[in-house]
């Protein structure tokens, strides 16, 4: 199986060289081959063990620290929120 790997690249914003790109062109193909060979599972049966209830624990909430403590350790806070930095380019 062929990997464009320059384009997987571009769509996720990366930039390698080409020796990177061969890398991981290998590196592709190593885990479809090893996906490829999965055994089948058979379907006839749950997976499930029904001996096993699965009983869940009781969600609690837990008190927190007041908000205006949290805000006194922020930067740069506004109308009770944190103000961060733009990190989305468009």
């Amino acid at each position: 199986m062929d990997f464009d790997v320059k384009h997987i690249a571009k769509l996720a914003m990366l930039q390698f060289t080409d020796e990177e790109a061969a890398e991981f062109e290998k590196e592709f193909a190593s885990i479809v081959g090893m996906v490829e060979n999965l055994p089948e599972l058979e379907s006839a049966g749950t997976l499930l063990d029904e001996s096993d209830t699965m009983e869940l624990r009781e969600d609690t909430v837990t008190p927190s620290y007041p908000r205006d403590e949290m805000l006194k350790n922020a930067p740069h806070a506004v109308a009770g929120c944190i103000v961060v930095p733009k990190t989305v380019e468009q």
